[in-house]
């Protein structure tokens, strides 16, 4: 393996670990707002 060789197989593993963080972020965010909305609902209280 030649220096690019390697550069390019560190760059494919840097960008597959921040999409899989991505989009276990996205899933944690839109199972929230799922439980949200039913919160909002409530009357606010004085």
């Amino acid at each position: 393996m030649n220096g690019f060789d390697i550069i390019t197989a560190f760059a494919i593993i840097l960008c597959a670990r921040l999409g899989i963080r991505l989009f276990t972020q996205y899933k944690k965010m839109k199972q929230e707002d799922h439980e949200a909305p039913s919160e909002d609902k409530k009357p606010p209280q004085s």
